[in-house]
């Protein structure tokens, strides 16, 4: 950012030999594990679906594979948290590094996205049928399925959407005086779902993290202090808005280069959320990021807080350009814990989109589409991807766009229509939404973005 600007499974089994150094056989068939399906949108012409594996029994499965059919004319898409191959209208998901272990008690999740009308059909979980039943004589196959990229090694949770909305406005807020309009927190507009407060800022200590109200922003409203800043968190909330605290901006130095740092990261982080009321963390820093560390720290953070902590995450469009970049290297990390990624589709020139193939310029469709493409293709899931783009003049040095380009990019993304002349190799209706930098821009530019892009998200499948 510029400052300026449950299946049931009666048996006794034994453990199936391993065939092969390069794959562990599949666990013994546990009692009391299930695996179920909803679709959790249906937008006609596709919908995205969800398989949850429970296990209810007394022992810890260690490795899961789940198959099912899908009918002529209905095929597979984009998925997320699992692996898989497919023999015709058969489709087999097997765990991931990180969530083939299910204790007692806990469940995992997968999902994808799938074009045409029909539902999924003959579901077995580890050879046996997801609604309860006994295994064959025949172990599930113990091939071990492709490598796709990037694997990631957290623990399985659930994302912390807590009571976000399926599609999200995001916009920040100026703790700083600029040419853009002055603005209590209060006076937010109320399109705005997720205000992210910019910015945190370093101290001499490695890590360590301060915020209080600008001088220069107070002065300018005629006073206003961290005590009023902290009501009107509260008054947001009221609202049933969230507010976050951005980390960084263009000029931020926070560094987290080793464990000690991430440590005071985290203890500074989770005192200033205690303080002003905030309900997490956005990391916006522009100048570089370990990846390592920074994990370390969001998850230590996490640990303080709680499982309703937002992470989210502004970073610049050429860092999100390779999965093994550090900034795309910590999302893919934190998968399990971050809620969304905002790239910044601005201040980038031209730039190749997912299909390699071209240079797109930025202020299109075009650039948005195709750069956006790279993150759902490369590990993210749709529900954490947003579209960052400026609020119109004054905002940004290149690439602003007129708001309908944002609801463009946003259709062809989540529907496949309104696309320019490129269009993704899917759709994805969980796309999460969008950001502006900034609401003070906005409202300086009579609220176009917020009026527009706002009520366009709550048309989204």
């Amino acid at each position: 950012m510029k400052r300026s600007r449950t299946l049931v499974l009666s048996l006794v089994a034994t453990l199936v030999a391993a065939l092969g150094a390069a794959w562990v056989a599949l666990p013994a068939y546990a009692a009391g594990v299930t695996a179920s399906f909803v679709k959790t949108a249906d937008w006609g012409s596709g919908w995205e679906g969800k398989y949850t594996i429970t296990n209810g029994g007394g022992s810890t499965i260690n490795g899961w594979s789940l198959t099912f059919d899908l009918p002529s004319g209905t095929t597979l898409g984009s998925y997320w948290d699992a692996l898989l191959t497919s023999a015709g209208q058969r489709h087999t998901f097997t765990n991931r590094s990180w969530n083939g272990v299910i204790a007692p008690g806990a469940s995992v999740s997968f999902g994808f996205l799938a074009s045409g009308s029909g539902s999924p059909s003959g579901c077995q979980l580890n050879g046996a049928a997801c609604g309860g039943g006994t295994p064959p004589t025949t172990p599930p196959p113990t091939t071990p399925p492709p490598t796709t990229p990037p694997p990631t090694t957290p623990p399985p949770t659930d994302p912390p959407t807590g009571d976000l909305p399926k599609h999200l406005l995001t916009g920040y807020w100026h703790n700083f005086d600029n040419p853009a309009v002055e603005l209590r927190l209060r006076d937010v507009p109320a399109e705005y779902d997720l205000v992210a407060v910019a910015f945190a800022e370093a101290t001499s200590t490695p890590g360590a993290l301060t915020f209080g109200i600008d001088p220069g922003l107070a002065a300018s409203l005629g006073g206003y202090t961290d005590a009023d800043f902290t009501n009107d968190v509260r008054t947001l909330h009221s609202r049933g808005k969230r507010v976050i605290l951005s980390v960084g901006g263009e000029t931020g130095r926070v560094t987290v280069n080793d464990a000690a740092s991430a440590t005071v990261f985290a203890d500074t982080a989770a005192a200033l959320i205690a303080r002003y009321g905030f309900d997490g963390i956005d990391i916006d820093l522009e100048n570089g990021l370990n990846p390592t560390y920074m994990a370390q720290a969001l998850r230590a953070l996490r640990a303080k807080v709680g499982s309703s902590l937002i992470i989210a995450m502004a970073p610049q469009t050429i860092d999100m350009q390779n999965p093994a970049g550090g900034y795309f290297k910590l999302a893919l990390d934190i998968k399990d814990i971050l809620t969304v990624v905002n790239t910044q589709f601005y201040n980038s020139g031209a730039m190749l989109g997912c299909d390699q193939n071209a240079a797109y310029g930025q202020g299109t469709v075009n650039f948005i589409v195709a750069l956006a493409c790279i993150q759902l293709e490369a590990g993210l899931r749709p529900d954490q991807v947003g579209l960052g783009l400026p609020a119109g003049a004054g905002a940004a040095g290149g690439g602003i766009v007129a708001p309908s380009v944002v609801n463009a990019a946003l259709d062809c993304l989540a529907r496949g229509t309104n696309c320019g002349s490129f269009r993704p190799p899917r759709t994805y209706p969980g796309i999460r939404g969008a950001m502006t930098w900034s609401v003070n821009w906005d409202v300086s530019n009579g609220n176009g973005f917020a009026n527009t892009v706002g009520p366009h998200l709550d048309t989204l499948p």
